[in-house]
Parts: structure tokens; sequence; C-alpha cells
């Protein structure tokens, strides 16, 4: 990071797996007003990396549907499909450090012989002294050696979590075995490249910020800091998401959309309708936003299964 950058840069990283729903929006919004109300810069990267996930028409809505709701990046957006080197360039850096091993367990092994941590399945760690390659071109996948010890994540909104890197966390994969890089590797790489000083995302990634972590302490990287806000979610519990085939938003009713999410997060300007600018309401929402304490982000919002 340069001297001319702000002390705040943030980021928003949508998968064009789809387009923009109203739970994506909120994240999106969540980290825009963080860093306008800090002054800071707010760039887009496109985590585009799984190919046949990925569809470019799904990429070129998404662009226009935060364009349609005023929410503009400083920035050219950074697509992670444009960066395949700079992902294996770190991947050697972490293998001359001892910190790599090869892997060719099959989703059967892992579900059978993972272990439970705190936060979920945990790799067995089978692989780790077997010496299998570790240059991801057998089609094996590819881990990282976690830490031994305390696993700390102390973040701005959700507190401090806790826990142990080989218990809690494991060896996670840096590669898969189809040579994609893993989100936890391109993720702090992309961090790195982009000078990146806040990550503010949903509440849902907490457990996958500690392999992003190990990732950039692995590499020497200063760590950003964390944020993670809510997470909207249908009345039977479930995420607001693609995968749970969630709608659209619609590019034409922005103002709407963009009144709904600053509600849930109680930064709505009480003059605004439905017939508002996205820059007012957005302006408007900021100076909320920058009056905000820590303890007034809103914890998991439930909305209506027809919103």
């Amino acid at each position: 990071m340069t001297a001319s950058h702000p002390v705040y840069r943030g980021r928003f990283a949508p998968t064009p797996s789809g387009p923009l729903h109203l739970g994506s929006l909120l994240t999106a919004l969540l980290s825009y007003l963080d860093a306008r109300a800090a002054g800071g810069a707010w760039l887009l990267r496109i985590d585009d990396l799984d190919g046949p996930r990925c569809d470019p028409a799904h990429n070129d809505r998404i662009l226009h549907q935060l364009e349609a709701h005023g929410l503009y990046w400083d920035e050219a957006p950074r697509y992670q499909s444009a960066h395949r080197a700079e992902y294996v360039e770190a991947l050697a850096e972490l293998r001359a450090a001892g910190r790599v091993y090869g892997c060719d367990c099959t989703r059967r092994r892992l579900k059978d012989e993972s272990t439970t941590g705190a936060w979920g399945p945990v790799y067995s760690g089978r692989c780790r002294s077997r010496g299998l390659a570790d240059d991801g071109d057998d089609g094996l996948a590819l881990r990282l050696r976690a830490p031994v010890g305390a696993a700390r994540l102390e973040d701005d909104w959700q507190g401090v979590l806790r826990g142990d890197w080989q218990r809690d966390v494991g060896d996670f994969v840096l590669q898969r075995r189809d040579g994609i890089p893993g989100y936890a590797l391109a993720c702090a790489v992309d961090e790195r490249a982009m000078g990146i000083t806040h990550v503010v995302r949903g509440a849902d990634l907490l457990v996958p910020t500690f392999m992003h972590w190990a990732v950039l302490d692995a590499l020497r990287h200063a760590r950003p800091r964390s944020r993670h806000g809510p997470l909207l979610q249908r009345a039977d519990g479930a995420k607001l998401s693609k995968q749970n085939h969630a709608a659209p938003i619609d590019e034409t009713q922005a103002a709407a959309s963009l009144l709904w999410c600053c509600g849930w997060l109680g930064v709505a300007p009480k003059e605004a309708d439905a017939g508002s600018a996205p820059a007012d309401i957005l302006d408007a929402a900021v100076v909320s936003w920058r009056a905000r304490t820590a303890s007034s982000v809103p914890q998991n919002i439930v909305v209506d299964n027809d919103t």
C-alpha cells in the first residue's frame, strides 16, 4: 500500500454464479457505508476462479445492479481469473517455507475421517506425513500445514473468537485437485495485492476468516481489520442465498431495495421513499453510519419469505 492510499481500503467480492439478491446487496451496502463513512476507498473484486460456476453474463448483471443502486467502486475491478500467476507464486512461497503438502483424500474419506472441531469438520491430517507431491501437478489437493497453538480472531463487530489451530481449524486446502486455487489462498493474495485494510462481510464467513488469516500470516503480511455483519435469513433459519434460490434484486426498484437494507441496518433516511434517488439515500445513510457504534450493528435479520 502506497503513501497516497487512504487509511481505509475496503472491498466487496461477489461470485458471478448468479445475480445479486437482497442478501448480497445488504453485504455490499454494509461494506460501502463503512468505507465511505471512514473517508476511505471502496473496491470491487470479482471471484470468478471457479469457471464452471461462473458466467460472464452474471458478471455484467452484477456490475449493472451495483451501478443502478449508486454503489460505485473507486478503482478498476480485480478479476481473480486474471491473476492466477499470483496465486501460483504465493503457493511457491508457502512451499519454500515448508507449509504445503499434497493430499489424495477422497470426499468419502474426508467425510469418514474428519474430526469435529469447535466450528465444524476438521481434516484428520492423514496425508500430512505421507510425502505426496506438493507441486499440484499430480491431481492432488494442496493443503497448508496449520499453525500449532491458540487461534484467535478479533472482530470489531462480533468480538473475539478463540480456538486451537490443530483441533478447530486443521490443515485446509490451498489448491483443489482440479488446480483451482482455494478461497483462503486467493482471498489472502488479493487482499495483499489490493492493499485492503478492512474486510467487511457477512457473519457466515467468520470461520473461513481463520484460514484467510493463516495464509496472510504465512505470507508475512499484516491482517486487515475484520468486521462481520448481519445476514438475511428466512423464517426457517436458512440464509438468503443463491443456493436457496433467492430472487435477484430488480434494478428498476433500486431505491426500494436500498431502503429495505438501510432500514435493517438502522440508517434509513426518514424523508426518503421509493421515488428517491439512490445517491441521496446513500449520502444520508453514510452520515447515519458514521454516527453509529459497534454495538449498534445488528445481528442476523429475519425477512419474510416473500420479500
